[in-house]
């Protein structure tokens, strides 16, 4: 009986198990799907292929587990996803921001709206103007 699926595995080298200390103080083992659907979810409908996002992942796991230490904040993890989102969409980096920096009010979206408007990286997809 054959199901005419083909099923692969990808291993990939793990530099040290990280550990995430989260706002509330609680430690959690870092979990590089979460990073995954994370990214997915803030550049849905958006022009970037899923192997972009993979190659984003991959930059960001190596980052974390080259930076020396075994315990990192979800605050570090956070700024590092959005240094990278920064560079290749606007919109993704935008509804990123607002959910971890927990945007409130119009003028929290002005404030990051106003530092995009100010670089301008060819890499990245903008915003519609």
């Amino acid at each position: 009986m054959a199901c005419n699926f083909r099923f692969t595995t990808f291993e990939r080298v793990q530099l040290r198990e990280l550990t995430v200390i989260k706002r509330n103080g609680r430690r959690v083992p870092f979990d590089r799907d979460k990073l995954v659907r994370s990214l997915q979810i803030s550049l849905r409908k958006r022009p970037v292929e899923p192997e972009r996002i993979e190659t984003m992942v991959s930059a960001i796991v190596r980052e974390l587990e080259s930076g020396g230490e075994a315990e990192i904040s979800s605050e570090t993890i956070g700024e590092i996803v959005m240094e990278h989102l920064r560079s290749l969409d606007d919109v993704a980096y935008v509804r990123f921001a607002s959910v971890y920096r927990n945007f409130r009010e119009a003028k929290d979206f002005e404030a990051v709206l106003g530092e995009l408007s100010s670089e301008d990286d060819p890499r990245r997809v903008p915003l519609r103007k």
